[in-house]
């Protein structure tokens, strides 16, 4: 039995989804287009409209749209010009209890890489403010194959201008890479698509982290991290202003 409010078909979702407003001028168009196109290819491969809406929620469509962006920005100068280097974690002291907004799947890997390292010292023996993922030794980060899009979109030309932000203080340079508004935006408008139907919540990296390291099971870390409803829209707007490219 299909969801109350859920689209018949996937060519319906489609069709509201071509109908959402969203500021963000010409990268929300952009990000539309590219999301029609796997929304038309998963119909075209007939996939059932729950599988998509569940796909959505998981955040797959935006994760592999970012990323096919990403790939294409590795040759971009800040990606070239960047100083970042195994050790240097000063990205990695976040800001609050929050660290960074991700999306289902992302949380879902984080937490699973992160469970067999349960009550071993993390980077906050380091750092308090730093990433759980962490080696508090090496500041090498433990999860590095499941990190989520935000830590692979992030770069800096300069690590002293990334000290000075780790401390709370002002500084240019570091940014993130257009690939990373391109996947929170194409979450967004998916979201709106199955609004009404289907909750496609975010999560607070830190939060899945700890929760991890400190031995808590996916469902009691994803309960603890998850996002009241506007932060998707709030971390889009953040990031129009803090972009490299």
């Amino acid at each position: 039995m299909k969801a109350k409010g859920l689209p018949r078909s996937v060519a319906e979702l489609r069709a509201r989804v071509g109908k959402v407003t969203m500021r963000g001028g010409d990268e929300v168009a952009r990000a539309r287009r590219m999301l029609d196109v796997y929304l038309e290819t998963a119909a075209t491969h007939g996939l059932a409209v729950e599988d998509v809406a569940r796909e959505i929620k998981s955040g797959l469509p935006a994760l592999r749209i970012g990323g096919a962006e990403l790939t294409a920005q590795t040759d971009s100068a800040p990606v070239r010009l960047a100083a970042c280097a195994p050790g240097c974690a000063f990205c990695c002291i976040l800001a609050g209890d929050e660290g960074a907004v991700i999306l289902e799947a992302e949380a879902r890997r984080l937490h699973e890489a992160l469970v067999p390292l349960a009550g071993a010292p993390d980077g906050r023996a380091w750092h308090s403010r730093a990433c759980p993922a962490l080696d508090p030794e090496t500041r090498m980060c433990r999860a590095y194959d499941a990190r989520p899009m935000i830590c692979r979109t992030y770069v800096s030309p300069d690590a002293e201008a990334c000290r000075q932000i780790s401390e709370g203080t002002p500084a240019a340079g570091p940014g993130v890479l257009g690939a990373q508004r391109t996947y929170l935006t194409v979450q967004a408008l998916g979201r709106a698509g199955l609004q009404g139907a289907v909750t496609v919540p975010t999560y607070a990296l830190a939060r899945i982290a700890a929760a991890a390291v400190e031995g808590r099971d996916l469902a009691a870390a994803l309960r603890e991290a998850r996002h009241k409803p506007r932060t998707l829209e709030d971390e889009r707007a953040r990031l129009t202003g803090a972009a490299t490219d």
